[in-house]
């Protein structure tokens, strides 16, 4: 199985499919920085990175000079590692005021950009709905108790049975499976992650809630993703019924939609009052799918009206004339709009603030719902485009935040072809119809900005059981106006043996997410000048 080379969560903003690869540009397409274009592949595809960067960052004003950088002194043990060492670099310079560390700071992973990454062309795969792995992800319950976290539908192993909530207790063979990521990865976690991320056989002993044990072996398959893994209608009596949506990942819209549509369409067909949109587990992808599910959840009278609007660094909106924009390196990014067939490359998008104001359109959608609250479930694993969707609802629905603090990432990209290799560093910022923006440091529940309950992941139960813990939350608040059910224990202040901190799961779910994706990408065909 292939590895992805990022741990970052990324808000997707997603561009048609590439006619061809795109040319690594060298000084000659920018004669005021950079070297001759003399040098190795390595040598030129590290300067393309920085003369990308200087010019569509979002943080672009931060960075230095060419010969200050010196982007061809960046080494590795070999040429992935080498450009990972020169992006890490190119991340830290530009300082959060608010924080007084650098917007890419990671404190879960130190060493490694918060959003950027270097990809080896598979995550534009994955976002078109397509995946190559087992079909499921593990999470650690406590510092003993390694859960399965969730399964794709028509996946290797919803195949064979498995559900999330099942305890895995051996993997190939071993039982030595105890949480040990304190302080950097341990023995036993990068044995997990290697086992289930970075193999293409695995055989796991499972212990069912009933207390049976099963085992599995699994093979890597290709399949389709159904982004959708849950969806049903809850009967909370007094008229009440609540809609209950696990939404996995933004894949793109013609993969999505259908999905999306089954289950709204059981949602109008039961007059749902309330919804819950679970994204506890959602690492972002494309932007239009994140516009689309927004729009259903927007209320009527919101039609027309402002959503949100994205803003690129000076450099970019400043590419207004044919002058500028032969001027730019970016005319190198060349695509082909699967929808007309004609070719256009990243200079003719509108990066205006005027061209990247988008409305609520609720002309054409085909279910609108009366709701009275909106519930999202969200942990340190929601990321990018999941944020986008909860930013644009909250100042004009009644929301309600469920869960750990997310992922913070208001910034989207779009890829960069550079030889072998895509390119994704922030390109843009999101702020909602109030303003409201630049949670860099995540959502969190509980808080004045993000009414709602702040409580641990509860990894013992399946999607949409009443008792599990966060959405129990949400179950009550719509019966009773509070989120605590009677008797029922916050995990964050539990004395369970083994219990996590919140923070310590957080680093323990971010590590175990290592492969992936998290972003926000923006489909740019639709914004062409």
């Amino acid at each position: 199985m292939r590895k992805i080379f990022y741990l970052a969560i990324l808000s997707v903003m997603v561009v048609s499919s590439s006619c061809k690869k795109s040319k690594t540009p060298t000084p000659d397409d920018n004669p005021d920085i950079g070297p001759s274009k003399t040098g190795t592949t390595l040598d030129l595809i590290r300067d393309s990175i920085f003369l990308y960067a200087k010019e569509a960052y979002y943080w672009n004003d931060g960075l230095p000079d060419y010969a200050t950088f010196k982007p061809r002194t960046f080494t590795g043990t070999d040429d992935i590692t080498a450009l990972e060492s020169e992006l890490y670099a190119l991340s830290q310079y530009k300082i959060n005021p608010n924080t007084n560390k650098p917007y890419e700071y990671y404190a879960s992973s130190p060493g490694v950009p918060k959003y950027s990454f270097i990809d080896d062309g598979t995550v534009s795969s994955e976002l078109n709905g397509i995946n190559g792995d087992f079909g499921f992800a593990p999470i650690y319950n406590t510092n003993t108790d390694l859960r399965v976290r969730y399964v794709y539908p028509n996946s290797p192993a919803d195949l064979a049975g498995i559900k999330r909530g099942y305890q895995i207790t051996s993997i190939n063979g071993r039982t030595a499976l105890t949480y040990d990521g304190d302080g950097g990865s341990g023995t036993n976690l990068n044995f997990v992650i290697n086992a289930y991320a970075n193999s293409n056989t695995i055989t796991m002993v499972l212990k069912k809630p009933d207390a049976t044990n099963i085992t599995v072996t699994l093979n890597v398959a290709t399949y389709t993703i159904n982004p959708v893994i849950v969806h049903k209608v809850i009967d909370q009596g007094g008229g009440k019924k609540v809609g209950y949506i696990v939404f996995n990942s933004f894949t793109s819209l013609e993969n999505a939609q259908p999905k999306i549509d089954e289950a709204f369409a059981e949602f109008k067909s039961n007059n749902i009052t309330d919804i819950v949109v679970d994204l506890r587990y959602n690492g972002g992808g494309y932007v239009e799918t994140s516009d689309y599910l927004t729009r259903l959840i927007a209320p009527a009278s919101k039609n027309g009206s402002l959503m949100y609007t994205s803003y690129y660094n000076s450099t970019l909106t400043g590419l207004t004339t044919t002058a500028a924009r032969n001027a730019s390196i970016l005319k190198n990014q060349v695509r082909r709009d699967t929808k007309t067939n004609e070719l256009y490359n990243y200079t003719q998008f509108d990066y205006s603030v005027a061209g990247n104001s988008e409305v609520f359109k609720k002309d054409g959608i085909p279910y609108t719902l009366n709701l009275s609250h909106v519930f999202f479930i969200l942990t340190g694993s929601t990321a990018s485009a999941s944020e986008l969707t909860m930013n644009n609802l909250r100042p004009i629905m009644d929301v309600k935040f469920i869960g750990t603090t997310s992922y913070g990432k208001p910034v989207g990209f779009y890829d960069i072809d550079i030889n072998k290799y895509q390119l994704y560093i922030p390109e843009f910022e999101t702020k909602n119809s109030a303003n409201q923006g630049g949670y860099y440091a995540g959502m969190t529940p509980g808080t004045t900005d993000y009414p709602g309950i702040r409580d641990f992941d509860d990894v013992t139960k399946d999607f949409g059981d009443p008792t599990e813990g966060l959405l129990a939350h949400a179950l009550n608040y719509v019966k009773t106006g509070t989120f605590t059910v009677a008797g029922q224990v916050i995990q964050s202040t539990s004395n369970k043996v083994g219990a996590m901190s919140i923070d310590q799961a957080h680093d323990a779910a971010v590590q175990l997410d290592a492969h992936k994706f998290r972003g926000m990408l923006f489909n740019k065909s639709l914004k062409r000048k």
